[in-house]
């Protein structure tokens, strides 16, 4: 699986982006994708999920209420829009594909390790 991300920028407090992640080599709706980020200096954090099949999404804390994940089985993407950006936000985002097809994703879709591929990431800055 290829995944490639792309939508990072620089973007003021308040403002917004939206990531997008194409994936590639495997059938889309058969693959769970989640995104993370790592700010300078800091490990890579769990921000986003959306199950194989599209049924359910998950999100970490510090943006619930302000991102959404969606995706596009008809063509193969991954979406984050990322609303109401705060300086804390700036990092590098990352989308991967959890290609493993069964229920393991729904317990452990926060963990680094449940992700057998990745995108190679893309910044976001956002100014204060």
């Amino acid at each position: 699986v290829q995944l490639q991300a792309s939508g990072g920028g620089l973007v003021q407090a308040g403002g917004s982006l939206r990531l997008s992640c194409g994936a590639s080599g495997r059938t889309f709706s058969t693959i769970a994708m989640g995104w993370f980020h790592q700010a300078p200096g800091k490990e890579r954090e769990f921000v986003a999920g959306f199950s194989w099949g599209g049924g359910t999404t998950a999100y970490a804390d510090s943006i619930k209420g302000r991102f959404t994940i969606s995706r596009d089985n008809a063509n193969n993407t991954v979406y984050l829009q990322m609303n109401s950006l705060k300086p804390e936000d700036t990092a590098v985002y990352y989308c991967a594909a959890d290609t493993t097809y069964d229920s393991s994703w729904y317990s452990s879709y926060s963990r680094e390790s449940t992700y057998d591929y990745w995108g190679q990431g893309t910044l976001v800055t956002v100014s204060s």
